[in-house]
């Protein structure tokens, strides 16, 4: 499965409209080459050089959605808490250097229907796990303005 995004190439620079320092619009992400079982997605976005501090948990999105436009992801499907302790997406916002931002979506037998709000990443990855039919990455990097 592939993963990509219109606002950014993988490895390049997130536009600032989608971190703190901008509108904080969650970016527009799409996706191909999705496995035929798939019955639902969940999105995952992480700072891996922050102990993978969670950015954005998205779960239950449709089988039949393949992009999240700008700034709207969350209505596609049901948002958990992010580690700034808000539902959604929170945007990069490092509090020095370059930190990258990794983007995992994952194509899933059933939707993981755990109830929004209160799961962990830890509790989307265990409910993931058995019906994982793929995974697509997208990183992309992104350090404050000084």
């Amino acid at each position: 499965m592939r993963l990509t995004s219109p606002a950014f190439s993988d490895g390049k620079l997130i536009p600032a409209d989608h971190t703190c320092d901008g509108k904080d619009a969650s970016p527009p992400l799409a996706w191909d080459d999705v496995p035929e079982e798939t019955q639902s997605f969940a999105l995952l976005v992480t700072d891996s050089d922050a102990d993978d501090f969670v950015h954005w948990l998205l779960t239950d999105i449709p089988a039949d959605v393949r992009e999240l436009p700008e700034g709207r992801g969350d209505e596609m499907g049901t948002p958990s808490s992010n580690h700034f302790g808000r539902s959604g997406w929170g945007g990069p916002c490092p509090p020095s250097g370059q930190h990258r931002y990794v983007f995992t979506l994952y194509a899933l037998t059933e939707p993981i229907a755990l109830g929004g709000g209160r799961l962990s990443a830890d509790d989307v990855l265990a409910a993931a796990y058995a019906r994982t039919l793929a995974t697509g990455e997208l990183t992309g990097v992104y350090g404050r303005r000084r």
